[in-house]
Formats: structure tokens, sequence, C-alpha cells
């Protein structure tokens, strides 16, 4: 009788669970899904390209022969990343810095929690008032933070506090004592100005290598493992070298790019440099967490992942969607019909104001090509995702082509910059340099993966 008064009461269950789909395949509906441009981006529309040199390979180098390949659609930025944007990941991850050691001293003052906290107190941890957690929150304060070997582990900041780095605003003592830690000591200050120490400028991050547990998956013949092994943490100190001007040109003087380069507002819109790919890979990981952070605060989908573009993506988006193409504009010379060089780059044996540019020019300079893409050859060369193997086109897929290792260092850098003869302007010409080395010649852009595709209609 039991098993019997069971079983009615699973087939109501069953059927007042399904009475809107009618016991049909309707799948599980999700807010509908608007793709939104990214700001400063383009949309790169996938399709087939011969990637590689189609023409003589007149350095030798035979480390690009023709091959065609696929890429997806993917968005790309317009221009380089510009020293302005750069700053912008630097500020945030110095107001970050400052906002936790404010939190942590608060907490170890006993102060905050309180409806209308003052000095330091202002700045204590967004869970310090415990009066006003919701459930979730409480319950991670519990489980998480509460029993961490760092207590202060994982805390929400608060945000909404007011910081500021103005001497004459800070709020007590124990506010200019945090303050005053992230600076030089007075000893090493010049020109009478307080440095910031940017060595402390260090971003932590974690990342998933998908590729080393799919590989790892394959050699042990089984659907799950383990992910712990490839849940990767770096902490990046992401500080552009500025000392680069100087390293880079032996027995040239360059002082005014090192001192004013990266800080001066005149430079603000040129290429950012002194940046190596472990950083630009660091700022990608940031403009994802920046963008999405907000993306959930309005309740919206998160978006896809910033990163930097694989050699496939890069030359077929260089290219503009002119097949054989030399150069981003498509012919082979560097002059247009005015006798202006289309590029900034170094002509005529050495001649480097010819092109109407001694070091870099602003990002959006030259006319882009006919994917509105600026710059994609000269004024900075670009990191890409790849690594470098001069016999990479010989085993690197047909689709979306890309050889990245973890332990290969040489990655991948494309485009010629502004001290390279024409040579490295060309859409098909491969360099690289380390991952944790940064040059005055090389800079990044980022890309994002488009997500879907338009319908296809069958006539």
């Amino acid at each position: 009788m039991k098993k019997v008064f069971l079983l009615i009461i699973t087939s109501c269950v069953l059927f007042s669970c399904g009475n809107k789909n009618r016991g049909e395949l309707i799948g599980v509906k999700q807010k509908k899904w608007f793709g939104e441009k990214p700001y400063g981006m383009t949309l790169i529309e996938g399709g087939a390209y011969i990637m590689g040199k189609s023409d003589e390979d007149q350095a030798q180098t035979q480390n690009a022969p023709a091959k065609t390949v696929t890429v997806p659609s993917f968005y790309m930025d317009e221009t380089e990343i510009t020293n302005s944007e750069y700053r912008q990941f630097v500020y945030w991850v110095k107001d970050s810095i400052a906002l936790a050691m404010l939190a942590r001293k608060a907490a170890e003052r006993d102060e905050g929690g309180e409806p209308n906290p003052e000095g330091i107190g202002e700045f204590a941890f967004q869970d310090a008032d415990t009066s006003d957690l919701n459930e979730f929150q409480k319950y991670m304060k519990q489980n998480y933070y509460d029993v961490s070997e760092d207590p202060y582990a994982g805390r929400p900041l608060n945000w909404d506090a007011d910081l500021s780095w103005e001497t004459e605003d800070y709020v007590d003592q124990a506010y200019a004592e945090v303050m005053d830690s992230l600076y030089l000591p007075p000893e090493l200050w010049y020109n009478g100005e307080m440095k910031l120490d940017v060595t402390k400028l260090i971003y932590a991050y974690t990342w998933f290598d998908a590729e080393g547990a799919a590989a790892e998956s394959k050699r042990n013949r089984q659907q799950f493992i383990d992910r712990t092994p490839f849940i990767k943490k770096e902490e990046i100190q992401i500080y552009p070298d500025t000392t680069v001007w100087i390293k880079d040109f032996i027995y040239s003087y360059n002082e005014p790019m090192h001192n004013d380069y990266f800080s001066h507002p005149a430079y603000q819109d040129y290429p950012v440099v002194g940046v190596s790919w472990k950083q630009a890979v660091a700022f990608c990981n940031w403009r994802t967490n920046f963008k999405n952070g907000y993306q959930r605060s309005k309740g919206k989908h998160t978006v896809s992942r910033f990163r930097l573009p694989n050699e496939g993506e890069w030359e077929y988006a260089a290219r503009g969607g002119i097949p054989s193409g030399t150069y981003p504009w498509g012919s082979p010379y560097l002059l247009n019909d005015r006798a202006c060089f289309l590029a900034n780059f170094k002509p005529l044996r050495g001649d480097y104001a010819s092109d109407q540019a001694v070091y870099t020019v602003e990002a959006k300079s030259y006319l882009p090509n006919d994917y509105n893409l600026y710059n994609m050859a000269g004024n900075v060369a670009e990191w890409t995702n790849s690594s470098y193997d001069s016999g990479a086109y010989d085993y690197v897929a047909t689709l979306n082509p890309n050889m990245s290792f973890e332990n290969e260092q040489r990655k991948v850098i494309r485009g010629g910059s502004w001290k390279d003869v024409a040579y490295f302007l060309r859409v098909s010409s491969r360099d690289y340099e380390y991952a944790d080395t940064s040059r005055s010649f090389i800079g990044f852009r980022t890309v994002q993966d488009y997500l879907g595709s338009q319908k296809v209609k069958i006539k």
C-alpha cells in the first residue's frame, strides 16, 4: 500500500514540474543574449585566408610558408593599448592595494563596523558591519574568511570610500602610516617629489589551464580529472619598465622618453611600451574582471574574456580582407600617391624623421586598414598569445591555428615598430621576444571572442 502511495506522489510531482512543457523537449531557456560591441573594438568577421608568405622570403627566414587557415569571428582593439588605458589598470591596482592595507589597519585597530565610521574606520572591510550582511555574505564570512590562515584574505573591500592620495587630505595618523608605506623613503626622492614604490604594484590573479587539463584528460583517458593542478596563480609587477628607452639604445640620449613617456599627459594617447608579455596577459585578465564586475552589478550576462590574439587572428586582421596584400593597406608600396609614408618605421637606412615621427606616434595615426584597425604595421610591434617556433606552420591546425606552450618563453611579436625596417612591417613577417622581457618598441592590443554567429539564410 505504501509503495502505491509513493508512486502516486511521484507521478504527481513529475506532472506538476512538466505542466508548462506538456512533456515535450523544449530546452532550458535563459535570458536573451544581446551581444554588445566592446568599447574601442571592431568586429572582425571570420573567414579563410592564406597565412604566411605568398611572395619571396627576402630575409630567408623560412619560418612562414603559405598555408590556408580559417579563423572564427572576433573583436579586436582598433588601436594599440595606450598609456592612458594602461594607466587605468595601474591606478586600479594601486587603489586596491591601498584599500586592502587600510582595511587591514582598521581591523587591527578594531575600527569600523558601525553605521557611520570616522577616520580610517571608513575604509574597513565591507563585511565589518555584520548587521548589514545578507545570508550568503554571512555564510562566506563564517566558513571561509573567519577560518582562513589569513583572516583578511578574500574579504570585500569598501570601494565606496573616498580614497585620497593628496597628503593634505589624509584623515588621520593611521591613514598616513599606511599611505607612507607605499612610497619610497625620503632619501630616494628627487626634485622634492614623493615617489611611489612601483615594485609594490602587484596584480594577483588565477587562471585555468584548459589546454593542460585537456592533455592530462587525454593521457589518462578520463573525462573528469582533478582540476587543482591546473588552476594557476600569478603575481605580476605591472608598472611598465620606463628604463627600456635607455637600455634598448646604448650610446643614445633618450632620457626625455624615460622621464615622461608613460606619465606625462602629452603621451597619453601613445601606445604603451615597456610592458612584457606577462604584464600584457595580466592586463587582459584585469580588463575581463573589471568589465564583468560591472556586468554583474547590473544583473547582466558576463562577457567573453579579453586576451591577446593568436598569430592566425593577428595576421587575418592585419590583412584587412585583402588576401595577397604585402602590407595592411594591400599594396607592396610604402608611399602613397603624394609620396608620404603610410606607417611609422625606420625608412631609408635610418632616417627616422622622414615618416613624420622620430619615436612612436599616437595610436590613432595614419589611415586604418579596411577593418578599421590602426597601425597594424609599424609604430610598435605587438605581443601575440602564440609561442614562437620557426616550424610551427608545418604542424599547427588549419582551424584557428595557435602554438602556445607554457614552457616556451619565446612569444611571437607582429607588425614591426618605429625602429624596424620595412621587412618587419609585412603582414606575414614573424619575430619573437621573451615573455619576461619588455622593450621600448613592443606594445599590444587585445581581442575578445565573438559569441554566436549570424543566422544563415538558404535561398
